[in-house]
């Protein structure tokens, strides 16, 4: 990313090589090459244009380039899942504004210290391979090459999927606040709607509207979103219109939303939606977040199996920051570990080094049921036979975890509500993150170029 400098200066100066020198013409945003002037005869072919700007974003920018890789990368996805594409000049903006939220991200991210090393993202990729039944990382990255796909950029688009998923974890659903009325409003609920187990495949249009907006940035918004619904009403394919009018996240997946059970819905949704037959959409419905178009794909029991197996288990957490980095983390984890290894009390060692609110504990985190523990953490702790110890690396550190036994037990009151504070947290995180999404672009500044290039 080439960085934005004071516009009082026509060129900024970016690499030289032996004849060339590149800058920026920072009144028109482009990219230019500039033959030094004792390399070149022709003074007409001393400046040629290689790039342009399209959009400003604090001290970055994004050029016409890196926006054309964007856009043919998400054309070929669309392909391959054969949805009809948007409008290209439609296709154009969403990316861009697509590639102006994962750079506020990526910029927020810097600035606290909130990073994902090429070991992390090798073994994130090296999952997604295992996912997709490739046995290697080297056979996954020919597959994608034979496919077409930058490898090196895929790495790159991983690795702001992951800092994303970390900025969300740490900036919203970390400060979630659920209280145990809301769990009972929502169990009550839940037990007079009949069928609650039921889950529904969904699509989704969200036209989100600025934090405070005024009245005609809402009913720019509203008539943005009209406009899409008049589209699919008049019969247009639910997954193009979303790629070319969903603010959402997965807008350029279709907006397809996977399986979502109804007890994971807010009850402005659901009331729509269970006035649908699969394949029918819901009127325009307004939020404090904008309006939204929903797409009921289809039905299923999804009902829960009633015995779960949970795990007794502690931890010993080494947390990383801006002052201890994760080498320097892992190596008194490390220390840590062999000293139990040798014979050390693992509780006494979790009471004077474990950094988590379990330490007066001796780390001790009573029994945890499938999906109370992060992703990376519940992988390692379901490898371990009762006794065994690990160490992993999550978002919060490094973890040193021993499972001490495990059972199978009937789903309980306390399971129950655990799982309501799971699905109240699910749409409540969703709205919040998007509260985040709008104020970190409030604060930025964001100057439009695109139209200067077309």
């Amino acid at each position: 990313m080439i960085s934005r400098i004071s516009a009082y200066a026509l060129f900024s100066t970016l690499l030289f090589s032996a004849n060339i020198v590149y800058g920026i013409d920072l009144s028109t945003g482009q990219v230019l090459a500039l033959a030094k002037p004792n390399a070149v005869k022709d003074p007409q072919s001393q400046v040629a244009v290689i790039d342009s700007v399209v959009a400003v974003v604090n001290d970055d920018v994004i050029t016409r380039q890196e926006l054309d890789v964007r856009l043919r990368m998400v054309v070929r996805q669309l392909q391959k899942q054969g949805t009809p594409l948007p409008a290209p000049d439609v296709l154009e903006k969403q990316m861009l504004e697509r590639m102006i939220t994962d750079l506020l991200q990526a910029q927020f991210a810097k600035e606290n210290g909130v990073r994902v090393d090429d070991t992390q993202l090798d073994q994130a990729i090296t999952r997604i391979g295992q996912q997709n039944n490739f046995q290697s990382l080297s056979e996954f990255r020919a597959k994608l090459e034979a496919d077409g796909v930058d490898f090196k950029k895929f790495r790159e688009e991983i690795r702001s999927e992951i800092i994303s998923t970390r900025l969300r974890e740490r900036e919203v659903e970390s400060k979630l606040l659920i209280s145990e009325s809301e769990v009972d409003t929502y169990l009550v609920n839940k037990a007079n709607m009949g069928g609650a187990e039921e889950e529904m495949h969904l699509a989704h249009i969200l036209v989100v509207v600025p934090e405070q907006a005024s009245a005609e940035k809402i009913q720019a918004a509203r008539e943005k979103a009209e406009q899409a619904a008049s589209q699919l009403n008049s019969g247009a394919d639910f997954a193009q219109v979303a790629a070319g009018s969903s603010d959402a996240k997965d807008a350029l997946k279709g907006g397809d939303l996977g399986w979502r059970g109804v007890d994971r819905l807010p009850p402005l949704f659901l009331t729509e939606l269970q006035k649908l037959q699969p394949g029918k959409i819901t009127p325009l419905m307004r939020s404090p977040n904008g309006f939204h178009i929903l797409k009921l794909i289809e039905r299923r029991n999804g009902s829960a199996p009633v015995v779960i197996t949970q795990t007794h288990a502690r931890h010993i957490l080494i947390k990383t920051s801006e002052i201890v980095s994760e080498a320097e983390a892992k190596s008194r984890l490390m220390d840590i570990q062999k000293h139990i290894e040798g014979g050390a009390d693992f509780a006494e060692q979790a009471r004077r080094y474990s950094q988590d609110g379990s330490a007066q504990q001796g780390g001790d985190l009573d029994w945890i049921s499938p999906g109370q523990t992060v992703a990376d953490f519940e992988e390692a702790m379901n490898k371990l036979q009762p006794g065994q110890i690990t160490a992993v690396q999550t978002q919060f550190g490094w973890h040193l975890i021993q499972v001490l036994e495990r059972k199978n037990t009937d789903v309980s009151v306390q399971q129950q509500r655990m799982q309501a504070r799971q699905a109240i947290g699910t749409f409540k995180s969703d709205e919040q993150y998007q509260d985040w999404l709008r104020q970190l672009r409030d604060r930025a500044f964001i100057e439009y170029r695109l139209e200067d290039h077309n």
